[in-house]
């Protein structure tokens, strides 16, 4: 994998990014945000809406180190959102227990029952990844603190534990068929944006001919954040399980807003040095989360892509 494979010089570096979906794809750009999905009829449907973020609306939000923590949030909103659409277009099978579920939501909840779905799925989705990625890891390494005396070490060590982990999970749920699809759109929205960027007309034979990787990946963002969380945590040394627990909970939004501003020096660098701090991102995105697309799912992101644009590019461009 060589810097020029990426392509990392192109005419323009925009701030546009978006998720793959089930048969589909959510594009945010800097007014709108699009989701474009092939229904099981061949025909794609395109939902537009306007953006009205917290940075939008108050300049506190904006600030360095915050409007990582809060664009985070807002992305896993948007991300799940447009996840919920795009597969009510398709025939998912659901057990009696979903189904009793959705039924007692809507009792509580009434016309905010989606609402508070999300909410749920974000919550649980959130104590499931803290068992995994924060507690297990930090449970496995303290079997070593007898020999191991320095507390550097320690959290290394813990740093690495997460990191393997969280690379099992990635690659094993990558080799399902229905994931694998979702990482095929994951790779027709790079392709795509990398054709915006370098100022090329957007058609399937001109997408076709770029990378499938990108530097300004969501999953670059999240190997980031393994990084970063190893050398924060440091500083605390290594005290007992609750205090460790408690530590790493209350620096996750620190954690997120530092490894933000090193993505988003990252994106607007071409330097080799802003290549080999994505690197390990890049790496992962080649062995799991992103995949060749047809040329079905590059239309898609095509569709997705021309939605978000205002027609003025100093719009979107990165700064």
């Amino acid at each position: 994998m060589k810097i020029k494979d990426l392509n990392r010089t192109p005419k323009h570096i925009t701030t546009i990014g978006g998720q793959a979906l089930i048969e589909g794809i959510l594009m945010r750009g800097p007014k709108d945000v699009a989701i474009a999905v092939r229904k099981p009829d061949d025909e794609i449907i395109l939902k537009k809406e306007k953006l009205n973020t917290l940075g939008m609306r108050y300049k506190f939000f904006k600030l360095p180190l915050i409007r990582g923590v809060v664009g985070l949030v807002e992305s896993l909103s948007f991300g799940l959102r447009a996840l919920m659409y795009s597969a009510e277009f398709f025939d998912i099978e659901e057990d009696e227990d979903n189904k009793k579920a959705e039924t007692i939501l809507e009792k509580i909840f009434k016309d905010k029952a989606e609402d508070a779905e999300i909410v749920i799925t974000l919550l649980v989705s959130l104590l499931l990844s803290v068992g995994l990625f924060i507690l297990l890891p930090t449970f496995v390494t303290n079997f070593f603190k007898n020999a191991i005396e320095s507390s550097f070490l320690m959290n290394l060590l813990e740093g690495l534990i997460r990191i393997i982990l969280f690379l099992i999970y990635v690659v094993s749920v990558s080799k399902m068929d229905e994931v694998g699809r979702v990482f095929e759109y994951h790779g027709a929205e790079h392709k795509t944006i990398h054709c915006y960027e370098n100022g090329d007309e957007l058609t399937v034979e001109n997408v076709k001919k770029y990378p499938i990787l990108h530097p300004r990946c969501g999953t670059s963002f999240l190997f980031m954040v393994m990084i970063v969380s190893i050398l924060v945590l440091s500083f605390f040394g290594w005290p007992n399980p609750l205090q460790r627990f408690l530590v790493r909970l209350l620096m996750l939004p620190v954690i997120a807003g530092i490894s933000y501003e090193i993505n988003k020096f990252i994106g607007k660098s071409n330097s080799k040095l802003a290549y080999y701090i994505s690197y390990p991102g890049l790496f992962l995105q080649k062995i799991a989360t992103v995949k060749e697309p047809d040329g079905s799912q590059i239309e898609v992101a095509i569709q997705a892509l021309k939605a978000v644009l205002t027609g003025n590019k100093e719009e979107d461009v990165w700064k």
